[in-house]
């Protein structure tokens, strides 16, 4: 019923219809992991990973400012294929409390998982953590510098519409 009545608005205002903006491939390690976290998110997307630093102290893991504790890799373009990609690693399938407002989240226990993609030895066995964020179109009034504005909550792609367009694009099973 709800559903029903989302595709009446959007179709009515394209203002309103969603799109998926980027996918976020992230690992966290230290150290001898970190080169080969590094490595694995490059072997699967082809671009340069990033190291995250870390920038509060938590003694009781051994993070002190500075320290490197993970990479990711940011991926726009080729995203709708990737995400195709990396859902068939979970079975194409979603837990209702991994999705949120604006975006989902998952992991990925063993790369080795994803379709197509065979065992690396420089690599290992790692996971990683996938998340795809949504937005629509009008987002820019509150990105640009000079003249920002703030966006009302309807703006916002909520958790229903997220359900909503994965089920219609990927044939995503939600539980």
């Amino acid at each position: 019923m709800k559903l029903q009545k989302l595709k009446e608005k959007i179709a009515k205002n394209p203002m309103r219809e969603i799109k998926l903006e980027k996918i976020v491939l992230s690992c966290g390690a230290t150290g001898a992991d970190l080169e080969k976290s590094k490595k694995l998110l490059e072997f699967l997307t082809g671009r340069k990973a990033h190291k995250i630093i870390s920038l509060k102290r938590i003694p009781d893991f051994g993070v002190r400012p500075g320290l490197e504790v993970g990479v990711r890799v940011t991926i726009r373009k080729e995203a709708i294929n990737l995400l195709r990609k990396l859902l068939g690693a979970i079975g194409n399938s979603l837990d209702e409390d991994q999705i949120t407002k604006n975006s989902f989240s998952f992991g990925i226990k063993e790369y080795i998982e994803i379709p197509g993609i065979d065992y690396q030895r420089e690599i290992g066995i790692r996971g990683l953590n996938v998340t795809a964020s949504f937005i629509r179109a009008g987002v820019r009034v509150r990105r640009k510098k000079i003249k920002f504005g703030k966006l009302p909550k309807k703006q916002h792609v909520s958790k229903e519409e997220i359900i909503g367009y994965m089920e219609e694009k990927f044939n995503t099973n939600i539980t």
